[in-house]
């Protein structure tokens, strides 16, 4: 499986799978509003804001979402691709493109709503450790749908990394998950914890 960020071409497998969960979802249950979301998608491409996981032809995962709004606005996943960490490498790749030192929106489900159980599992709690990109140690707070852990996303076993997980354990004194880029996903299924591929554990 790889991620492609999607181009018109991509539209009918796309649609395919809108249309195969579209019962998952507030909004797209008739022909009319599957027009409507895929005359959306297809903006969302013109902009590079629309993200899939393929594997060969097949599109296992698709994500939108809005630089300009900070927002994740859609997100869904195959039921035959699901537990197998295709939302999470949507999910890494997506944080790429938001600014993560503001607040990032998501739209799911109410908290009571079971539906919204697999994607709420998904916005945790995130610090953000020196790189490039974000010089400075920091504390992110935009999805904080669960609060019992810290991700260290995008770890590769660099000093400034372990310092930042060291400071979270000392500061927070919550275990911190690391998952490496593209190779580790963390799942949470009816509160048990499932740890995915390439995922390192630290705790006090």
């Amino acid at each position: 499986m790889q991620l492609f960020y999607g181009v018109p071409e991509d539209i009918e497998n796309w649609m395919s799978l809108v249309t195969q969960v579209r019962w998952n979802f507030p909004g797209p249950e008739t022909q009319e509003k599957l027009n409507e979301h895929r005359a959306t998608v297809l903006k969302f491409m013109d902009k590079r804001q629309a993200i899939c996981i393929k594997d060969e032809n097949e599109i296992a995962g698709v994500m939108l979402f809005s630089r300009g709004h900070n927002m994740i606005c859609y997100l869904a996943v195959s039921p035959e691709y699901r537990r197998r960490g295709v939302a999470s490498i949507l999910m890494d790749e997506v944080l790429t493109n938001l600014d993560r030192t503001k607040e990032i929106s998501v739209s799911t489900f109410r908290a009571d709503d079971e539906k919204g159980t697999a994607p709420r599992a998904l916005y945790e709690k995130y610090h953000l450790s020196p790189d490039d990109d974000y010089p400075e140690f920091k504390y992110y707070e935009g999805l904080p749908y669960l609060n019992d852990f810290y991700l260290e996303v995008h770890y590769e076993g660099t000093s400034e990394q372990d310092e930042s997980i060291q400071r979270v354990l000392a500061e927070r004194g919550k275990t911190v998950y690391a998952t490496a880029v593209r190779a580790g996903a963390i799942l949470v299924d009816n509160g048990n914890l499932k740890l995915l591929g390439d995922v390192k554990v630290f705790g006090r």
